[in-house]
């Protein structure tokens, strides 16, 4: 008979392959979007794939560490995104558009 616990088995090697997907994809977001929005939403992607190396490389170490450090990311996380969102906000009253290549402007 077989067992579908063996088929079923998530590894450590599963979450790492996932946070790297994770942090490819974000990655990815940051260097080929021109929209400030998709680009924040790309880093606070990458941020979660390293949170979750993080957790994963806590719960099989069995210590808290890892996750303690989740705490301090996530915090500085949703300050990253706080700032950059009322900055977002007021380029876009100055420059009425979000494309990165318009950011030119606020030299001047």
């Amino acid at each position: 008979m077989l067992d579908l616990n063996e088929f079923m088995h998530i590894g450590i090697h599963h979450y790492i392959a996932l946070s790297l997907i994770l942090f490819a994809v974000g990655m990815m977001g940051v260097m080929i979007r021109t929209n400030v929005l998709i680009i924040l939403m790309s880093i606070e992607l990458m941020l979660n794939a390293v949170n979750l190396s993080f957790v994963t490389f806590s719960h099989y170490n069995k210590n808290f560490d890892g996750q303690i450090i989740v705490f301090f990311v996530m915090t500085i996380a949703a300050a990253e995104a706080a700032v950059g969102l009322a900055l977002v906000v007021l380029i876009f009253k100055h420059v009425k558009t979000l494309n990165v290549r318009f950011f030119e402007k606020l030299r001047g």
